[in-house]
């Protein structure tokens, strides 16, 4: 009874979500601001009934209730409780369901924002909103039902693809989806915008605490897809050019430019036009992504959906979304008033080349993922693009956005100076090249541009460090003296301040982790009980194989013994195959030794007699910063989203003082 009743929740929200997007359309036209104020309502009764539904589909995969086909084909009895639990998510019905319920989640939120969105922007915003959970709500509905009931019942479930059955894929995916529909709001406002025809830092303001949620959360998804893919695949890479990773990055570019480009307006109220274009591809690449992972182009360990009909109906809702929105830029966008004057050497200067640059980046990816694509369908051709075509293009884009990025945070708004800004960036140069030149030296003969990696992260972490200490002292007549003075200025500087330098620190990090890939080493060898194998600085000797069981697989487990070059003791690492029974498939799981940000890497390949195995065995130095960088990033973003003005309501736009009283209450 729960799951028809979660069904016919489902299908209320598709009625409340049609009411959301059309009564403040209705409410332009005729004036009723009582029409208007349906959309709130509306909305927080659209999430209601799909976290209903959610909920519902939840206690079927907790109770292994395999009446219904969804649990039948994702779950099992003995597969542990956590993952029967992420199996709601790990299949292509229960993720869109997942999917649309953080849709409805941020509709809810901009509605009880009361005071932070002005009420004709909150009103037409819910109304996009409400639209696009209304076609994928209906999307859910007619082609991807997770409802669906099989009688008789079977005694026993498919269970979960083994890859999936792993705590990062447990949390990876919510997060993910956080961050690509949480654009759909920022996607929301920008089209509000264009309906209204009036952009001002008014928008800004209230757009760049849901766009800095979005992007952070993205950050955190991707950074644990990585390290899922590093793990559980067996591969030792922590980034393959996938066209499903990819596209989870090109939104993350997108993102990243759009959330600086918000800052120049809320600051300059400059870049409008580019603001809202920025905010429409952004949420076009999420739904892009949609695209690939769903409509049965790739066949990928990403990947959810084959059936061609759940194709075209995606395909159809691109049509509408992107289409229809770039239609309605093309038509307004020319109407709206260009903002603030600023000159070229700006910190309104330095942020248009990180968008440009950005902007850059994104398309290499998006032409290298969707070419081999287009092309496979246009005439059956397969080709890769793999990452040489990605190296070649992608990092000469990203090297010089690096650099500006310090030179950005040290800029004066309007106009600024270089000199200047060079002078407060001496020690973050000074300390860039020293390390690079000492590196270059120590590792000479080895890869020439993992050096150069080595500096520029150095450069961004001391870069970031130097921007809260000159704004701690101040500049010019106004700085500071005294230990004392400088510490109450350091305390009182804004959180947004903070967060900015903690997330190019992060960003800083992330580089040195991998450039310093550039000295990983890999071994491999068939080994017996008491051979070793060496890698790097790491000695690994198999001490034996044998026989573990889990709850529903068996698995044979490689034990190793690491030692140093000097024969010292490090660790162990165990490395194995798992058999699932109930899917008939094997697995490997990788085994991993941390020492200090460094790891050494095991993976078991094939088991030969008298107990002899294949091993692969991988030295990665410092590998670990590429994904404590991300969460360093992400944590600069959710530090910025403390600030006191990102909590403060959006001040009122000011009413000419000649008009009448009541004429002003009814504006």
């Amino acid at each position: 009874m729960l799951i028809e009743v979660g069904h016919f929740a489902l299908a209320l929200a598709l009625a409340l979500s049609l009411v959301q997007a059309v009564m403040p359309v209705w409410a332009a036209r005729s004036g009723d601001g009582a029409l208007r104020a349906v959309a709130t309502p509306a909305a927080l009764g659209a999430f209601a009934c799909i976290l209903f539904s959610f909920g519902a589909l939840t206690y079927a995969h907790a109770t292994s209730d395999f009446s219904v086909l969804n649990v039948i084909e994702n779950s099992h009895t003995t597969k542990p409780f956590i993952y029967k639990l992420s199996g709601v998510w790990g299949n292509h019905e229960g993720s869109m369901l997942l999917w649309v319920l953080i849709l409805a989640l941020f509709g809810a939120l901009v509605a009880v924002a009361r005071d932070s969105v002005p009420p004709t922007l909150r009103a037409n915003t819910l109304a996009v909103q409400g639209l696009i959970t209304f076609v994928f709500v209906l999307f859910i509905i007619t082609t991807s039902n997770p409802f669906t009931r099989v009688n008789p019942a079977p005694a026993e479930g498919n269970d979960l693809n083994p890859l999936l059955q792993d705590f990062g894929l447990a949390v990876h995916p919510p997060l993910l989806y956080i961050g690509y529909v949480g654009f759909s709001i920022t996607f929301a406002f920008a089209i509000a915008a264009l309906i209204d025809g009036r952009i001002d830092a008014v928008w800004a303001r209230a757009v760049r605490p849901w766009t800095l949620t979005a992007w952070s959360f993205l950050t955190l998804g991707i950074a644990l897809g990585s390290y899922w893919a590093y793990y559980e695949l067996g591969w030792g890479g922590w980034w393959f050019r996938d066209p499903v990773e990819n596209a989870s990055l090109m939104p993350w570019l997108a993102g990243t430019a759009l959330l600086h480009s918000t800052v120049v307006m809320e600051k300059r109220d400059a870049l409008k036009v580019w603001t809202v274009l920025l905010a429409i591809l952004t949420f076009s690449l999420s739904l892009l992504g949609t695209f690939i992972v769903r409509s049965g182009v790739l066949t990928s360990v990403h990947t959810f959906a084959t059936d061609p009909t759940r194709g075209v109906f995606i395909l159809a809702i691109l049509i509408l979304f992107i289409g229809g929105s770039f239609t309605l830029f093309a038509w307004r966008a020319p109407m709206l008033r260009q903002g603030g004057i600023f000159a070229p050497i700006s910190r309104e200067g330095a942020l248009v080349m990180n968008n440009l640059f950005l902007a850059a980046a994104c398309a290499t990816v998006f032409v290298g993922t969707l070419y081999p694509l287009l092309l496979e369908m246009l005439t059956a051709e397969k080709i890769s693009v793999g990452p040489p075509f990605f190296n070649y293009t992608f990092i000469p884009l990203a090297i010089p956005l690096l650099l500006i990025v310090p030179f950005g945070q040290t800029l004066a708004w309007k106009r600024g100076d270089v000199h200047a800004a060079t002078q407060r960036l001496f020690a973050a140069l000074a300390v860039a090249l020293v390390v690079g030149l000492a590196v270059l030296a120590l590792t000479w003969g080895g890869p020439m541009m993992a050096p150069v990696g080595i500096g520029l992260g150095a450069y961004l972490v001391v870069g970031s460090v130097m921007e809260i200490v000159s704004r701690a002292r101040g500049y010019g007549a106004s700085r500071t003296r005294g230990a004392a003075a400088i510490w109450r200025r350091t305390v009182g500087l804004p959180r947004s301040a903070w967060g900015t330098a903690l997330a190019h620190a992060g960003v800083g990090v992330v580089v040195l982790g991998i450039a310093a890939q550039g000295w990983a080493t890999e071994g491999l060898k068939t080994l017996k009980p008491g051979e070793s194998l060496a890698s790097g600085p790491y000695v690994a000797t198999l001490d034996r194989v044998g026989p573990r069981a889990g709850e529903n697989y068996a698995e044979t487990t490689a034990f190793l013994t690491v030692r140093n070059a000097g024969g010292d003791f490090v660790g162990t690492v165990e490395t194995g195959k798992r058999f699932y029974p109930s899917r008939k498939m094997t697995v490997t799981e990788s085994g991993l030794l941390t020492i200090g940000a460094s790891q050494v890497y095991a993976s078991l390949g094939e088991v030969l007699p008298e107990g002899a195995i294949g091993l692969r065995l991988y030295y990665k130095p410092l590998v670990l910063l590429i994904w404590l960088g991300a969460v360093v990033m992400a944590l600069g973003g959710a530090v910025s989203l403390t600030d006191r003005r990102m909590r403060v309501g959006a001040p009122a736009r000011a009413r000419p003082k000649s008009l009448p009283s009541d004429m002003a209450a009814a504006e």
